[in-house]
């Protein structure tokens, strides 16, 4: 520490020396010493230090004043903070010396120690004191009038210290804005525009009451109609807010009435150009307009360079604010899209001829802008393709407006403006995109385009990467038909990119030549002949050439093995000998750990290949590395694998050797677990396919694959593709009579688990999924082995009547008649129905429930027998009712339409006998049958659920409601156009004087918002005043219950309201584009105050709302934080039970959730109530604790989505 001063006061010996050179290499030499980290000053080094290097900044060489200065930002850190005031007294106090030099040097002292202040999060209090030490004598220096050079270096460092840290400045907001608001009235344009700045530097962070302030100023001075420089002023001061605090000042709702005038006179404006005439140069020649355009876009750029250019044109200012203008229109009101493709659009088209460069790329993203919000909305499902619909319309009007377009690009692809033509590209890349097909007739005309773009020499890169990116949207989205005539002129020119020496335009020129394969020879025989011969020699060597490099980018050796693996799978049998040493490659790459994944990809490829490419040479070395990479941690490595293993079995049985299955085999056993199902099923689909084509090489699996399998089964997580994957293994295994193991074996292996469930000896019970899974399988056996099936069905009859079998005996017995009963016809079987009905008086649930289900599915396989014996039984058995109607709507959603229709009316009029039943549950099933029913002859069945609104039962009504919701499948069905005709009547129901009608009306909204929002997007306008009507806490619905000595309040209408939230959560996704989203987030608002429940689901809707419209979320951010910060610090009472801690607990993690969603907007902290908040949370360990939890699962999240990708 000693020896630290001992040379610090050398060094501050020297620096009073009256030599320059011993002063400048002094400085130097201090400055290196207070960049070390470890260096720590004594109080005496550092008060002589400051003094020295303060006394510096008045030194008479200017070399030394600036490295003065330059020591001034690491000595912050350095020194106590008494003595960083000092130094700031002392920069402020030389500001206003008399002396220019003295104060533009203290000037970039000052700076210099505000960018090297901690910022405000670090917690410290230097920032806070330095600032309000500063900004005092700042205003201070403003307000000296007579001298304007103090008041511009003022004005700057306060933009300075309020760009970087206007959070600690608070408490000076009010006097900062007092004291800038007269210097935007200053005769010098300078000290305006860093006036200007300032401001737009205070406003993100000021209150709502001083921003209103500002505004409110500065539109009062507008108005008073002062000179125009003033105005200007007035006016660049409120579009700079307008970009700072873009979410304050959006108000899209205020603006609607406004909108028709706004493009009218962007439309008038985006015109004006009086200093050119485009009539005479239209009719000049090609070459005048090129030398043209390459003199205004120099020209322009000079002008852009200096706002105040004193240049005689500033017309293309004026047109390029009108396109701008018209974009932000386009971008944010997708309601009024048809209006402006009847507007906007041709007068957008008509000024492609812009002569100015910039004003031409912003009409190409604005007409971009217009095509993005032609693509269908997400969640509508039907309306963009109904003929005559709102989508149809403008679908048309974009159609006949390519001629047009392509007309008026086709020319300037050929431009020398490098600009101007990646604009062209990338509005017809958009064209494409949202009209496939759609640019077919214009090939001819855009071709030489793009030829030019890629063979120019003086095409920049991103330039060659654009043309062939837009060549590729244009090769995808055509037919083969449309390209193969130009191949001669096109091909030339991508090969040679495939050879350029930039990786990115390689990569993407390969993937170009991929297409273009598929384009010149497609696989297919209805297809029309081509002759493939004169390029295949081209695109060969060049990819080859690609492929065999090894010292290329990643992303060019996975495009080359994909290209070539896409000339290998069409046109394996133009390549002759170099089929075989192009095989070998892929071998080499499949050795390779980096391009593995994709060599297995491509091989998959060229498997399915109708070629039937010879692929012997590759098996024998090949598959042992297959099947090794079945061992490996990477599950797309995993995946790919056993796709491209399917493949080469199911087409090259022949070749494969039984020690080359063997490999496999003995990889697959742990793949087969229920972990991972998709994995599994794969797997599972392997195993099938070898089982048909090489049943032999399965006669060990009965120790090995098979016991995977079997537990497989028994999962409780086994459903959906991996279920219907092992029916098929089974079915194959059976037929083929592999592994050894016969129907009766496989039999007894999968039921036998269920005989000694929930014994002594095996305690553990099956869990319910297991025994639906179990039945699958056993009809999938019984439906390949008729013969067999018959005395099964038998056995698991007496299993049934045997009073001494188990009751999970007795429950899967049941299940397995009921799914064999499905397939086969179980009329002989003369007890079958007595021995279900007495199962309905059993004691145990499950055993009732497995035999109402069984009678269902019995009666799916025996209809004429089976459903009037159910029907007759529903009418006459009262306490067997709920389990029959259960079983009847297994029969209606199982049966075909066909099937059915000889048996509706009666159904219907059984089912309207119970729709007012008293029993809530036995209402449910009714009207879910009623639904169903209601699908098979929709046009006469939906007329009666209507007639019943009017009924005056609420019981009544609230069961057809119930129904329709049944009707409303995610799949296309034939009621689709008559429900839409009609769902408005059954929505009025929401309007219902009983509570529990408007909840069922309520879920059957959400259901159609969630499953077909186009049945209800045209009629949001009048049902969201009723759903945000029942968001409301309703205090007639509210009541007290006395409980002995306590009361408790029990709130009626909490369903209601919870399912009302429930459909605004879902609205989110499918029909966002159609709310007024600030209309929408005042319900959320409440929401956030209401009962755990409906907090609970707000929690999750804000976050959602954080990712979908950030923007408005930020504006009613100062509404929505208090309620969260509420919750967050709500603490339960000492004396509650275990429940009121969770829940508590839960509620905080889920608000945590939220504040993490709102953090992860950009620039939130800048709001003064965010910014307080989140000080708040990161001060209190608790919370700071949860927050970091709940942002690490979120970081973790996203990285595996990344890698299962």
């Amino acid at each position: 520490m000693s020896n630290i001063s001992y040379h610090i006061s050398n060094l501050l010996e020297k620096m009073t020396s009256t030599d320059k050179d011993f002063r400048f290499m002094a400085t130097n030499d201090l400055m290196m010493e207070l960049q070390k980290d470890s260096i720590k000053l004594d109080e005496d080094s550092e008060k002589k230090v400051v003094t020295m290097l303060l006394k510096l900044l008045e030194d008479k060489n200017g070399e030394v004043q600036n490295l003065a200065v330059k020591c001034l930002g690491p000595l912050v850190r350095k020194v106590k903070e008494y003595q960083v005031e000092i130094m700031v007294d002392t920069l402020c106090s030389n500001m206003m010396s008399d002396k220019e030099q003295l104060r533009d040097i203290s000037s970039m002292g000052l700076k210099t120690v505000i960018a090297e202040l901690p910022p405000c999060s670090a917690g410290q209090s230097l920032t806070a004191n330095v600032c309000k030490k500063i900004t005092s004598q700042l205003i201070g220096a403003m307000c000296k009038q007579e001298d304007v050079s103090v008041q511009l270096e003022a004005l700057d460092i306060l933009s300075d210290m309020l760009g970087r840290l206007s959070g600690t400045l608070i408490s000076f907001h009010a006097s900062i804005l007092t004291s800038l608001l007269p210097q935007l009235t200053s005769p010098r344009m300078a000290v305006r525009k860093r006036a200007i700045m300032a401001l737009g530097h205070l406003v993100p962070s000021c209150s709502t009451t001083l921003f209103t302030q500002l505004t409110e100023h500065l539109l009062a001075e507008l108005g008073r109609g002062q000179q125009t420089s003033t105005t200007r002023t007035y006016i660049q001061c409120l579009a700079t807010h307008g970009v700072r605090v873009e979410g304050r000042v959006r108000c899209p709702k205020e603006m609607s009435p406004h909108i028709s005038t706004v493009i009218k006179l962007c439309l008038r404006y985006i015109t004006y150009d009086p200093n050119y005439n485009y009539d005479v140069d239209e009719g000049g020649d090609e070459d005048g307009d090129e030398s043209m355009d390459t003199e205004d876009g120099e020209d322009e750029d000079q002008e852009s360079d200096d706002e105040y250019s004193d240049d005689d044109d500033m017309s293309w200012k004026v047109r390029r604010s009108s396109v701008k203008c018209l974009e932000a229109v386009i971008s944010t009101r997708r309601d009024l899209l048809v209006e402006l493709y009847g507007s906007v659009a041709p007068t957008l088209l008509a000024r492609f001829k812009e002569r100015e460069e910039n004003v031409k790329t912003d009409i190409f993203v604005a007409f971009v802008a217009l095509l993005k919000q032609t693509r269908p909305s997400q969640g509508l499902i039907t309306t963009a393709t109904e003929p005559g619909s709102h989508g149809d319309k403008i679908r048309l009007f974009v159609v006949s407006q390519v001629p047009t377009v392509v007309k008026a690009l086709h020319k300037q692809l050929k431009e020398k403006s490098m600009k101007s033509r990646q604009g062209c590209f990338s509005l017809l890349t958009e064209l494409a995109n949202v009209l496939p097909g759609a640019l077919g007739k214009h090939i001819p005309a855009l071709i030489p385009g793009i030829v030019h773009s890629l063979t120019d020499k003086s095409t920049s890169s991103n330039m060659k990467i654009d043309a062939l990116s837009f060549l590729n949207v244009l090769l995808c989205s055509h037919p083969p038909a449309v390209f193969q005539p130009h191949m001669k002129v096109i091909l030339p020119p991508v090969v040679q990119c495939v050879e350029d020496p930039f990786y990115k335009i390689t990569s993407e020129a390969l993937l170009v030549t991929q297409q273009m394969v598929k384009i010149i020879c497609p696989l297919g025989d209805k297809l029309p002949a081509f002759d493939v011969k004169p390029y295949v020699k081209d695109i060969f060597s060049a990819t080859l050439k690609r492929l065999k490099a090894a010292d290329i980018d990643q992303e060019v050796k996975e495009r080359a093995i994909s290209c070539m693996g896409h000339i290998v799978c069409h046109l394996g049998d133009q390549l002759g000998g170099d089929l075989q040493p192009t095989l070998q490659i892929f071998l080499e790459r499949l050795k390779n750990e980096i391009t593995r994944l994709t060599a297995v990809k491509t091989l998959t490829l060229i498997a399915t290949s109708p070629l039937r490419i010879d692929l012997r040479p590759l098996l024998t070395e090949g598959i042992p590395i297959l099947a090794s990479f079945l061992r490996k941690n990477q599950r797309a490595l995993k995946l790919s694998t056993l796709t491209a293993l399917n493949m080469i079995v199911m087409n090259y049985s022949d070749s494969l050797k039984p020690p080359m299955i063997e490999a496999v085999l003995n990889e697959l056993p742990a793949l087969i677990e229920e972990n991972d199902m998709h994995i599994s099923q794969v797997a599972v689909m392997l195993l099938t396919c070898i089982a048909k084509v090489c049943p032999s090489s399965l006669s060990k699996i009965g120790n090995t694959v098979l016991p995977g399998v079997f537990h497989l089964v028994h999962s409780p997580l086994l459903q959906g593709g991996a279920l219907s994957a092992i029916l098929e293994f089974f079915k194959a295994l059976v037929v083929t009579k592999a592994g050894n193991m016969g129907y009766n074996d496989l039999l007894k292996a999968l039921t036998g688990p269920f005989h000694g469930a929930g014994k002594a000896t095996d305690p553990t019970p099956m869990h319910r999924q297991s025994y639906y899974s179990v039945a699958r399988c056993v009809a999938a056996l019984s439906s390949v082995c008729p013969k067999e099936a018959s005395g099964m069905v038998t056995g698991f009859i007496q299993e049934v009547k045997n009073p001494k079998c188990s009751e999970s005996v007795r429950i899967l017995s049941f299940l397995c008649l009921g799914e064999a009963g499905r397939t086969m016809n179980l009329g002989g079987q003369k007890e079958l129905k007595t021995v279900i009905l007495e199962a309905f008086s059993s004691p145990n649930e499950e055993v009732k429930s497995a035999a109402s289900c069984a009678l269902g599915n019995i009666c799916v396989g025996n209809l004429e027998d089976y459903l009037p014996f159910m029907l007759t039984e529903i009418g006459s058995q009262a306490k067997r009712r709920y389990l029959l109607l259960h079983s009847l709507k297994e029969v209606i959603s199982a049966c075909s339409t066909e099937s059915l229709l000889a048996h509706v009316e009666d159904i219907w009029a059984l089912l309207f006998k119970n729709r007012e039943c008293a029993e809530e549950g036995t209402r449910s099933v009714v009207a879910e049958c009623l639904g169903k029913l209601t699908m098979v002859n929709p046009a006469q069945l939906l007329p009666r659920l209507k007639q019943q609104l009017s009924s005056g039962s609420p019981v009544a009504r609230s069961t057809v409601v119930t129904a329709v919701k049944f009707t409303i499948v995610d799949q296309p069905v034939p009621i689709d156009s008559l429900l839409k005709g009609c769902i408005g009547d059954f929505l009025k129901t929401l309007q219902d004087k009983d509570p529990n009608v408007r909840r069922v009306a309520l879920v059957m909204f959400n259901s159609a918002a969630h499953n077909k929002p186009s049945l209800i997007r045209g009629l949001l306008a009048s049902v969201l005043p009723s759903l945000y009507n029942e968001t409301q806490i309703r205090k007639d619905l509210i009541r007290e219950v006395e409980m002995g000595p306590f009361k408790h309040t029990v709130d009626d209408g909490l369903d209601v309201r919870k399912a009302a939230f429930e459909c605004m959560y879902t609205l989110l996704d499918s029909c966002l584009d159609c709310l007024d989203i600030f209309e929408f987030l005042d319900r959320v608002e409440e929401g956030l105050k209401d009962h755990y429940d409906i907090r609970m689901l707000t929690f999750i809707m804000l976050a959602r709302l954080c990712c979908l419209c950030p923007n408005a979320v930020v504006q009613r951010l100062d509404r929505l934080i208090e309620p969260l910060r509420v919750t967050c610090t709500t603490k339960v009472k000492a004396g509650s039970v275990k429940q009121e801690f969770e829940k508590q607990e839960e509620l905080r993690r889920s608000a945590m959730r939220a504040v993490a969603a709102l953090l992860s907007i950009s620039e939130v902290e800048k709001s003064p109530a965010m910014a307080d908040f989140a000080n708040q949370i990161r001060t209190n360990a608790e919370m700071a604790s949860i927050l970091e939890s709940i942002q690490g699962d979120t970081r973790s999240s996203t990285v595996e989505s990344m890698d299962t990708s």
